[in-house]
C-alpha cells in the first residue's frame, strides 16, 4: 500500500506568483499554475476548487504576510496613527521582487469584482479608525496615500526607480507622521 500524496498549498501558490510574474495575470490559468507547480489541473483545482479560489488564496496569503509584519512593527494594539506608520515602514522595506509580486497579484484582482471588493475592504481598514478632525488624523491619511501612491507607481512600471530613490521618498513620507512614544 502506498503513501497518500499531499499537495502543499504554499507551492502551488508560489507556483501561481511565478506565473503572474512571468507572463501576467492573463496567463494565470489552472493549467499554467498545474505545469509550474508539477502536479495534475485536478491536484490545482483540489486545492483552490477554480481559479477565483487560487486568486482569493494568493491574496489572502499576500494580506497575512503583509498584515503579520505590519502587526510586528507596530506592536501590541497600535493606535491608527502608529498602525499607519507601521504600514508605510512595511511597505518602505519591501524590495523590487517584493513590489513587482504583490502588484501582478493586484492585476490578477482585477479582473472580478468580487476580488476587487476584498481588495477594496483591506484597503479601507487602513484608514478606518484615523480621527480626520485633527491634523495628525489627516497626516496619516496622507501618508496612506502617499505609500500605496509610490507602491503602485513602482510595482506596476509607470515609474520606474531604484531601490535609493525608493527609499528616499520613503524617508521623506515618513517624516509627515514623526514617531510617538508608547502611550
Amino acid at each position: 500500500m502506498g503513501r497518500r500524496r499531499t499537495i502543499d498549498r504554499d507551492k502551488v501558490l508560489d507556483a501561481a506568483e511565478a506565473v503572474v510574474n512571468s507572463v501576467g495575470a492573463a496567463g494565470l490559468t489552472i493549467d499554467a499554475v498545474a505545469k509550474a507547480s508539477g502536479i495534475t489541473k485536478g491536484g490545482v483545482q483540489y486545492c483552490f476548487g477554480n481559479k477565483d479560489g487560487l486568486i482569493d488564496a494568493m491574496m489572502q496569503r499576500w494580506f497575512d504576510e503583509f498584515d503579520t509584519a505590519v502587526a510586528a512593527e507596530g506592536g501590541d494594539d497600535p493606535d491608527p496613527i502608529k498602525a499607519m506608520r507601521a504600514h508605510a515602514s512595511v511597505t518602505a522595506r519591501m524590495n523590487t521582487a517584493d513590489n513587482a509580486r504583490t502588484s501582478g497579484m493586484m492585476a490578477a484582482l482585477l479582473q472580478r469584482e468580487e476580488h476587487m471588493a476584498k481588495n477594496r475592504a483591506w484597503y479601507r481598514t487602513r484608514l478606518d479608525g484615523l480621527d480626520l478632525s485633527t491634523e495628525e488624523g489627516r497626516r496619516a491619511r496622507m501618508v496612506f496615500l502617499a505609500t500605496e501612491g509610490v507602491f503602485l507607481l513602482r510595482g506596476f512600471g509607470f515609474l520606474e526607480m531604484d531601490d535609493a530613490e525608493w527609499q528616499d521618498m520613503f524617508a521623506d513620507i515618513l517624516k509627515l507622521l514623526p514617531e510617538r512614544d508608547r502611550a
